[in-house]
């Protein structure tokens, strides 16, 4: 199990947020933790990477507890995060971009990632490799810092809303690089309202609504239960 979150609880100030909320992710799995918007998906992503604590349950990485370190701690350990604002570097070139973020990580056991392989899964980036990051679309932005998060080599990928204001078509292409990532072995566990989207690549679903973890299962089982969906995803 290369990813547990027992129960957390998580706040902001004395607003209680989430509420007992667990998942899993198996090594190589696509995973998503789908909800309409407020629901809790980016405080459950906050939380497992360290940046909002929870105050009370836990977080395992390899087994290894996570709770009270810091995210920069977390993040050498091999766990990515791309946040749903994407904090790209607007000065810098994408391929600057891409360099700046060369680190190891401790778990990371494949191919180390280079500029010339985020090419190969991102190639509209090389086209681009030589312009500023801030005249980058929200698109092409996106995949710049999947790219920045893949340079420090994790062996998961944590993705806060990566399709949220894209185009159907760039929201198809995510899909296919997604796809090819999980293909060469990267785990990702994503957080989207986007359920079309989700249901097409990933293996295993979450539904979170009002901070509660309320439907798991798979993405088959999903697509046929019509009460989920109504309730929760507004289907």
């Amino acid at each position: 199990m290369i990813l547990e979150v027992n129960n957390i609880n998580t706040f902001y100030g004395t607003s209680h947020i989430l509420f007992d909320v667990s998942l899993q992710v198996e090594s190589g799995e696509l995973v998503c933790l789908l909800g309409r918007n407020g629901a809790g998906k980016t405080t459950t992503m906050r939380s497992i990477m360290g940046l909002t604590p929870p105050k009370t349950g836990g977080v395992k990485f390899y087994g290894e507890d996570m709770t009270g370190i810091p995210p920069y701690t977390i993040a050498q350990k091999g766990m990515g995060y791309v946040p749903d604002n994407r904090l790209i570097f607007p000065d810098l070139t994408v391929r600057q971009n891409l360099e700046v973020a060369i680190k190891k990580s401790e778990h990371f056991k494949g191919e180390p990632w280079t500029v010339e392989r985020i090419f190969e899964i991102f190639p509209k980036l090389k086209i681009l490799e030589k312009h500023l990051g801030g005249y980058l679309s929200g698109g092409e932005q996106q995949m710049l810092t999947i790219g920045r998060t893949l340079m420090g080599n994790p062996e998961l990928i944590l993705l806060d809303e990566p399709v949220e204001g894209l185009a159907p078509l760039v929201v198809k292409d995510f899909a296919e690089r997604l796809l090819k990532l999980k293909e060469i072995g990267v785990t990702i566990l994503f957080s989207e309202q986007n359920v079309k989207f989700s249901l097409a690549i990933a293996d295993r679903a979450y539904v979170i609504d009002r901070g509660r973890i309320r439907y798991h299962g798979s993405i088959a089982e999903l697509s046929t239960n019509e009460e989920v969906k109504r309730n929760y995803l507004m289907i």
